[in-house]
């Protein structure tokens, strides 16, 4: 299983993510989200994007997944190796529901 983070952006002042916030992706939506329980995650944080399915991380969150095995990996390096892509899912993605 392979599950990557990129790197920590302050993108808003509002909390939770004022320190920052990275994304977090897989190889498959399987690995993602079972990864994503692993570290605490609940599965309503997914985010259902259209070209790169992910969860967003606070830093404490951050270090939690690479502590439990995460990738770090900057968003270019992800980018440019396709990882996370819809194309590794097989192409469109199933409906929210149906991921449980």
């Amino acid at each position: 299983m392979t599950v990557y983070v990129d790197q920590l952006v302050v993108w808003t002042t509002r909390p939770p993510f004022g320190r920052g916030s990275c994304h977090m992706t897989a190889d498959t939506l399987d690995e993602l989200h079972a990864f994503a329980a692993r570290i605490g995650l609940k599965r309503a944080w997914f985010q259902r994007h259209a070209l790169a399915p992910h969860y967003d991380l606070t830093p404490r969150r951050r270090e939690a997944a690479v502590a439990a095995g995460a990738v770090e990996m900057t968003f270019r390096e992800q980018k440019a190796r396709g990882v996370g892509r819809t194309r590794r899912f097989g192409g469109s993605l199933p409906d929210f529901e149906e991921q449980g």
